[in-house]
């Protein structure tokens, strides 16, 4: 009798789900090696399908699963997209769950709005429109096509978001991805890949698709970049693996760091503006690169800011206490990683302030503007404020502390003119005028979400359409009607 091999185990598997209904996958029993030597946070599944433990093999693999996916009809791409997006809605208090737990970053709360939220609106195969001309000289037809593999580089503050978000661009534009995690979060990613490859086996779609790296490392990274299957780098992450991308001689998409101000002047709600930035800098505790991470407010309403501030949950430090609290958080000229990510609470109670628990959002110090806490990109929820002259001068401020990342940026103000002059100044892939900076990711305000925001090299919040190549076919003299 022959035997079966795993890959057609796998997929008869998957049939049997599809014809059961859609559900969250049960966490296998078996232990897993995750990214970390060998050690794994309890619980997490193991994820299989299209989990690689070689660099190569995964990128081969992706090879396979994309000529699979260019031959596959634009209806069950949809389809495809569709099964992902309910694959992560079904498993999302799991996967949120073994994000806090493996990477020991955010807010299970938080981890659960953002997963839902890329769920629910990141672009899919609708955003690639084909563009039609006709004139005397016949049709000219552009469509989307598909580059082939992309390596797809993740961090460790949004593990599961950026990769639904990433794959569901990528599958949707007919595309296969190597995913090279953060090892600090391989082991919730690997399972989210599972998951991904189970919903798009469900749909009708082809295998390997989505794959990824089980160990990943730097050198894996690396090889990946290099790999003469690859045809894109996307990389999320800070200025170091952007550069070593964009080094790769790949055409290179980097979503690189940002230090976002946000500027409060004398004409703005100041009980609204308090409650937005709380809102935004306290997201996942932080660790969202578009959340606030530091003030600028007009003086004259600086104080009266820093009171409403302080009703929604966000602790006033002295000058005794903001210096105990460089010593925790701060390693000389570095953030301390330790801190990167951890509740409020628990840091506050670092320098002895005790007893305030989980529902504190953040710690909050008036500072000048060379101080670290504004100079760097904490990602804690710590933030700073210093006292501005005036609207002017907070916006030139705001220009200079964040460092021409032209990420993001957010002002609170009823003044259209500072309004205008901020955003064409800070010249950023996101501007937010009064509201939490998040409103800029579709959570809490229009328009599509992306959690891989390329400012570096300028297409803003990816989609579809970026991680496809435009195609142009032209007929001579037919097929005008009128």
């Amino acid at each position: 009798m022959a035997m079966i091999d795993d890959a057609r185990i796998d997929e008869i598997v998957a049939r049997v789900l599809e014809r059961l209904g859609a559900g969250a996958t049960p966490a296998p029993a078996r232990p897993a090696s995750g990214g970390d030597g060998g050690r794994r946070a309890s619980n997490i599944p193991r994820g299989t399908l299209g989990v690689y433990a070689d660099a190569d093999e995964a990128a081969r693999a992706a090879r396979r699963g994309f000529e699979a996916n260019e031959r596959t009809p634009v209806a069950t791409r949809i389809r495809m997209v569709e099964n992902m997006r309910r694959a992560v809605l079904a498993n999302n208090e799991a996967l949120s769950r073994f994000a806090v737990e493996e990477t020991g970053l955010g807010r299970y709360e938080d981890k659960l709005a953002k997963n839902r939220l890329v769920a629910e609106k990141t672009p899919g195969p609708e955003i690639l429109r084909p563009v039609a001309y006709t004139g005397d000289d016949g049709l000219m037809l552009t469509e989307r096509a598909p580059y082939g593999v992309l390596l797809a580089v993740t961090p460790t503050t949004n593990p599961t978001e950026t990769i639904l978000c990433n794959a569901i661009g990528m599958v949707a534009g007919g595309n296969a991805v190597v995913f090279n995690v953060h090892p600090s979060a391989a082991q919730v990613c690997n399972w989210c890949v599972h998951l991904l490859n189970e919903a798009i086996l469900a749909a009708g779609g082809p295998r390997d698709c989505v794959v990824s790296v089980e160990r990943p490392t730097i050198d894996s990274a690396n090889l990946l970049m290099k790999h003469p299957l690859v045809r894109i780098v996307v990389v999320t992450g800070g200025p170091a693996v952007v550069k070593a991308a964009m080094a790769s001689g790949k055409k290179t998409i980097g979503a690189g760091p940002g230090n976002p101000p946000a500027v409060v002047d004398e004409t703005a709600d100041l009980a609204k503006a308090a409650e937005a930035i709380v809102r935004g800098a306290s997201l996942d505790n932080n660790i969202v690169c578009i959340a606030e991470k530091e003030i600028l407010a007009v003086d004259s309403i600086a104080s009266e800011l820093v009171r409403q501030l302080q009703r929604n949950k966000a602790l006033l430090l002295d000058a005794r206490q903001t210096k105990e609290l460089e010593k925790v958080v701060l390693e000389g000229d570095h953030v301390a990683k330790d801190w990167v990510g951890k509740d409020a609470g628990l840091i506050a109670a670092q320098i002895g302030l005790t007893g305030h628990g989980h529902d504190l959002r953040i710690l909050l110090c008036e500072v000048d503007e060379q101080h670290p806490f504004v100079q760097h990109e904490l990602l804690m929820p710590v933030i700073p404020l210093v006292r501005c002259k005036s609207a002017t001068d907070a916006i030139a401020m705001a220009v200079r502390v964040e460092h021409g990342f032209h990420h993001t940026a957010t002002m609170h103000s009823t003044n259209i003119d500072h309004m205008a002059a901020m955003a064409r100044v800070c010249n950023c892939s996101i501007f937010v005028k009064n509201d939490a900076s998040h409103a800029g990711l579709g959570l809490g305000g229009e328009g599509y979400t992306s959690f891989t925001i390329a400012s570096p090299t300028g297409e803003g919040l990816t989609t579809a359409v970026h991680f496809t190549r435009e195609r142009r076919c032209t007929l001579k003299e037919a097929f005008r009607f009128v």
